[in-house]
């Protein structure tokens, strides 16, 4: 099985690619106890609304790579081996993070 297969709605990743995953959800985690101990402290309001800004960036930029990831692996699988939905779900996926 190749170690980019999709099915059964799982996902074997590269050990390359779930660490890359891995380590920026792990500097995210940080970015928000950082927050809680900057509300915890009665940190200016600017301060803390300017580190959650810089939270949603790295969210929005874990969602692009695995979207990328997503798009190179699943869904290019499922095209060649005749699986059209997965078409239709990558649609309706970029329609919820266009919202």
């Amino acid at each position: 099985m190749n170690d980019n297969c999709c099915n059964n709605r799982k996902k074997e990743r590269s050990e390359e690619e779930y660490k890359k995953l891995l380590n920026r959800l792990n500097r995210i985690e940080g970015q928000i106890r950082g927050v809680k101990g900057m509300l915890e402290k009665d940190a200016y309001c600017v301060d803390i609304i300017t580190q959650v800004s810089a939270i949603a960036a790295a969210l929005n930029s874990f969602n692009r790579i695995l979207l990328s990831e997503h798009i190179k692996t699943c869904v290019k699988n499922d095209i060649q081996t005749g699986k059209d939905n997965s078409a239709e779900e990558l649609a309706d996926l970029v329609n919820k993070l266009l919202q």
